[in-house]
């Protein structure tokens, strides 16, 4: 028995020694705890700085090809092309939605071609037309752009007026139009270029009022994705001239120098040349020309994505309920409301939205329009140009801008349907188009002005078939007058 006890109190005596040597892990120190929590907490704070790094150079690409192009796609759905929209939606459904991704590749290389220009010659339209020809040539078409642009400018302020009536029936409709005629001949003569740019990007968002309408009303899937798809035509005179008025609508002869112009702004305003026009090419990249289409792309796609949004949402409901004639774009708006019934109140804000859009859209326009004007007739006299430019720098530039605001403002004041009035505009549009757009093509292909950077077979065989439709619209817009 002692020998076992013995034995027994060895065993516990090796336990207890062994315990010793084997202690139980200290606890960290708590400044080396905060330390580690601090290291943590800075890890965590390096990935949200690179997170955050990484959104703002990913929202400055897309700033970077958001340009001239975004801008002149969105000015195509102007309050008049709203009312064209409106009217081909009400009168035959969705029986030329088709027209949208159709003219986009047309639409999209012809303007292209004008980006192009401008960006490697760093000149206006009108002044590289002029020194492939002759001035004389770009006189009668500057003149005749010049009175195209001042009714259309008439034309879009009477929308805009009408719009804000409809949203608030206490404003005057003259006061309106002044006050829309004020905001814009100030805005472009006082605000920077930079700023101002900016400006009509940020008023290119109101186009998608437009789609918010397209949801609101709806329609069948299938029937919308069949009528985009596939081609329907109808031989008759009402087809035949809504069909030249969409295209006219589309390929205008005021994108074209607009388009051109801002490029060349794009590069005095990086300091590639001192002003338009100047005597010396800037240095362009191939970055800088995919930039340029990228942006001319995304442009196009928002014109031809809000002319099927309007047709979708005046073939929903107008057309639907039997109403087959829309004078004007804020027409459409009011006829909107007792027709759309797809949840409680959902007229009224159909109404709304598509009003909101109207005066949105004009406020963007009107500057294209009026600028498009200024930068053709400095092209053609050789004037100084540019918005970049002040007020004294360049004096008949601005002067024809605020004149052909001005007077666009008066043809509301005196009573003269500018609605009307715009049926001259798509024939003066239409004359004048045709011969733009083939000393367009040649210059595109012109060596001695683009160097190595000449229209390739896509564009030839696109560019060739938008002049030979633009020239078919003409000849039946003359055919059908009157009918």
């Amino acid at each position: 028995m002692s020998e076992s006890s013995d034995s027994s109190k060895d065993d516990e005596l090796r336990i207890h020694l062994n315990e010793k040597k084997d202690p139980l892990p200290k606890q960290q120190p708590k400044n080396q705890k905060h330390q580690q929590q601090s290291g943590t907490e800075e890890k965590e704070e390096e990935t949200e700085d690179n997170n955050n790094k990484r959104q703002q150079s990913t929202s400055k690409s897309i700033a970077k090809i958001i340009g001239p192009g975004v801008i002149t796609g969105a000015s195509d759905d102007d309050p008049s092309g709203i009312a064209t929209y409106s009217q081909a939606g009400a009168q035959f459904g969705l029986g030329m939605l088709w027209m949208a991704p159709f003219q986009y590749p047309l639409m999209s290389v012809i303007q292209e071609m004008c980006a192009r220009i401008g960006l490697v010659t760093g000149n206006g339209l009108g002044a590289t037309i002029a020194k492939r020809y002759s001035t004389k040539i770009v006189f009668p078409l500057a003149a005749l752009l010049l009175i195209a642009n001042t009714i259309n400018i008439g034309a879009d302020f009477g929308a805009m007026a009408a719009s804000v009536r409809l949203l608030v029936p206490q404003v005057p409709f003259l006061a309106a139009c002044i006050a829309f005629a004020a905001f814009v001949i100030i805005s472009i003569i006082i605000i920077p270029y930079r700023r101002y740019v900016k400006v009509l990007k940020y008023l290119t968002i109101s186009l998608f009022a437009y789609v918010i309408c397209a949801i609101i009303v709806g329609g069948n899937v299938g029937q919308i994705t069949i009528a985009s798809l596939v081609p329907h035509i109808e031989f008759s005179a009402d087809f035949a001239m809504m069909f030249v008025a969409i295209f006219g609508t589309t390929i205008s002869p005021y994108l074209f120098f607009w388009q051109a112009s801002q490029e060349a702004e794009e590069d005095v305003d990086k300091g590639k040349e001192k002003e338009i026009n100047s005597p010396q090419k800037p240095e362009i990249s191939k970055k800088e020309i995919k930039i340029m289409r990228a942006d001319v792309l995304i442009g196009m796609v928002i014109s031809q994505l809000i002319m099927w949004a309007i047709i979708i949402t005046t073939s929903g409901s107008l057309h639907a309920n039997g109403v087959t004639n829309v004078n004007s774009a804020e027409e459409a708006a009011k006829a909107l409301e007792p027709l759309v019934k797809s949840f409680p109140s959902a007229g009224l804000i159909a109404r709304s939205i598509f009003a909101i859009g109207i005066i949105g859209t004009g406020l963007l326009a009107v500057p294209v329009l009026a600028g498009s004007s200024g930068y053709v007739l400095a092209d053609t006299f050789g004037w100084k140009q540019g918005l970049n430019k002040k007020f004294k720098q360049a004096k008949s530039f601005y002067i024809v801008i605020a004149a052909s605001t001005a007077i666009g403002l008066f043809i509301n004041i005196i009573g003269i349907d500018p609605i009307k009035a715009l049926i001259y505009t798509a024939v003066i549009n239409g004359i004048t188009a045709v011969p733009i757009l083939f000393a367009l093509m040649r210059i595109a292909n012109d060596k001695k002005i683009l160097g190595h950077r000449v229209n390739g077979k896509f564009s030839n065989i696109i560019g060739w078939l938008t002049f030979g439709i633009m020239a078919v619209s003409v000849v039946i817009l003359f055919v059908t007058w009157g009918r």
